[in-house]
Formats: structure tokens, C-alpha cells, sequence
């Protein structure tokens, strides 16, 4: 399920690679100061107080070349996958809210599913049961930032309505379940469950994290440690050799 990544502000979030880290029994996540993410690189004195004043400094280095495709991220995950949820909640979102014009982000919940039976009343079979194929059923149907709150969360299936409440209020509860119990949510199933399958290499473990549609085993343990580097590496490297890049270079 692609994402679209132009929202209108940041969103409180812990930022990655700060001393706080956001835990499961957490209903929602709280900021690690008293200035939204969006004034933390306002001012050196903020940017201080908050931790991220090597994060700001890597930020007005990149600044956004119009002629350079961002860096796309797509993560492949299980919505009751812990590790997934680690990575969702900690490298994930914080990178994206801070990356966000430099990035784009794909999520894709199916995982180790198996199987479509059109005729039954739960045409998937996921690693971790049918809460889990409902969890990646109604992640398909909603926004990544009410997904990266339910992942914060205790439960993730009972965090579900009320992240939408607060990360989404225009969009109805109702208009959720109508997608879930749905054909729309089973074609963006189907949709996932061909992505999955279509990966080469092929998948073998979950989360599976692919840049620009190219997986490696060095990427990928980059961006468990420290995606907000690797983002800003891939995209820099890009930057370079763009054609006008190269053409400014040697004149």
C-alpha cells in the first residue's frame, strides 16, 4: 500500500537515534521535549534542549533537488510481527517524519501469509492467526500514521479505532470496516500478496526491507540501526549522479 508522504506538519514523535525509546505499553507516543518536532530545528538553543542537533545539521545539508527521485522504502511486515513493529516504531515513522521530502515509504502487510480461498470467510492464513490477518487487513485500509500508532501500542488490534481517532479524524471507523469486510480490502490484500510473492530475491524473513525495489543484506542492517542514515546516504548518492549533477560537476 503505497503512502502518500505530504501530510501538513510533523507529528510528536520520539526522533531516531534520541536517548528515549517508544515502548509497547505505551497507548500513543509522547514527545522527548517540550517542542514539537516541527520548531526542533528552528533554533540551535531547540535543537539542543531536544537531542537532535546532529539531525538538524544533516538536514539543511540536504536540501531537496527537485530534478532527484526521492529514496523509496518499501517494507514488507505482519502487523503482530514484533520485530516489525520495533522497526515501524522506531526507525520507520521517526525517519520519515523528519525525511519526508526525500523519501517515500510502501508498506505492504502480508508477510509470511499463505493462501486465498475466495470462498471462505478468511480467505488468508497468517503466521500469527487470524488476529493477525485481521490486523493486516485493516492496516491495508488506513493511513501510516494510524498504523505506526497502532504498532506503539499494547494491543494493536484494540489501538485501532482509537488511533484513527486521533491521527485521522476526518475518516470514519465505519468506512474502515466497510474496506476490511469488503471486496476493496481484499483486492489491496491480493495486491500485497502478488508484491510479496514477486520479491527477488525472495523473502525470508519479516520485516523485509527493499530501496528503490533492491534488496540487500547490507541495506537492510543499515536501517535497523539507523535508517535516517541510510536515507539520507541513498539519497545523496543519487543527488550525485543525477545528470544535472554531473553536468554542473564539470563546468
Amino acid at each position: 500500500m503505497e503512502i502518500n508522504m505530504k501530510v501538513s506538519g510533523l507529528l510528536a514523535v520520539f526522533l531516531l537515534l534520541s536517548a528515549d525509546k517508544i515502548g509497547f505499553g505505551m497507548s500513543h507516543p509522547k514527545p522527548g521535549c517540550r517542542y514539537p518536532p516541527s520548531q526542533w530545528c528552528r533554533s540551535l538553543e531547540i535543537a539542543i534542549e531536544c537531542k537532535v542537533q546532529k539531525q538538524c545539521m544533516e538536514m539543511n545539508a540536504i536540501r531537496p533537488n527537485q530534478t532527484v527521485p526521492p529514496v523509496s522504502v518499501t517494507l514488507y511486515y505482519e502487523s503482530l510481527c514484533p520485530a516489525c513493529r520495533v522497526f515501524m516504531s522506531e526507525q520507520l515513522f521517526p525517519t520519515w517524519t523528519m525525511l519526508q521530502d526525500i523519501m517515500t515509504v510502501t508498506l505492504v502487510p502480508y508477510g509470511n501469509a499463505k493462501g486465498e480461498k475466495i470462498l471462505s470467510n478468511s480467505p488468508f492464513t497468517c503466521q500469527h492467526g487470524e488476529p493477525e490477518c485481521r490486523g493486516n487487513m485493516i492496516e491495508v485500509c488506513i493511513s501510516l500514521h494510524v498504523i505506526y500508532c497502532m504498532a506503539s501500542a499494547a494491543n494493536v488490534l484494540d489501538a485501532a479505532e482509537p488511533c484513527l481517532e486521533l491521527y485521522a479524524p476526518s475518516v470514519s471507523w465505519s468506512s474502515v470496516v466497510s474496506c476490511v469486510r469488503g471486496a476493496l480490502g481484499y483486492q489491496l490484500m491480493h495486491s500485497n500478496a502478488v508484491m510479496t510473492r514477486a520479491l527477488n530475491p525472495a523473502h525470508t524473513h519479516i520485516p523485509w526491507v527493499t530501496f528503490n525495489g533492491e534488496y540487500t543484506e547490507e541495506n537492510e542492517d543499515k536501517a535497523m540501526s539507523s535508517l535516517y542514515h541510510l536515507v539520507c546516504q541513498l539519497y545523496k548518492v543519487r543527488n550525485l549522479t543525477s545528470p544535472k549533477a554531473l553536468r554542473h560537476a564539470f563546468t
